[in-house]
């Protein structure tokens, strides 16, 4: 009764493919490119000591956009928030 009853599969025939082995082909290596240009972490620390105030825009461009962020998040709880106390108060006038 709990055990289940499945159909019989149909008879599939199985027929084996073979492939031909692909030619060997012999090539030379990929010569040597170029030696990879120095981190950029350097430029912006010569950038930074020539001109002060690109750190001092980096820095308020930073906090503005950590700001914003912050105040969507907050926004968004809020009106969670919002929202809960309004279906709580419709659940309970039924």
């Amino acid at each position: 009764m709990f055990k289940p009853k499945y159909p019989t599969p149909d008879t599939y025939t199985v027929t084996s493919h073979t492939m031909a082995p692909l030619p060997q082909q012999d090539t030379a290596p990929a010569p040597r490119s170029a030696a990879a240009p120095a981190s950029a972490t350097g430029a912006v620390v010569d950038l930074v000591k020539s001109n002060p105030l690109v750190a001092v825009g980096g820095v308020v461009v930073l906090g503005a956009v950590l700001t914003s962020m912050f105040l969507a998040v907050a926004l968004t709880a809020g009106s969670l928030a919002v929202l809960a106390v309004v279906i709580r108060s419709l659940m309970h006038q039924r």
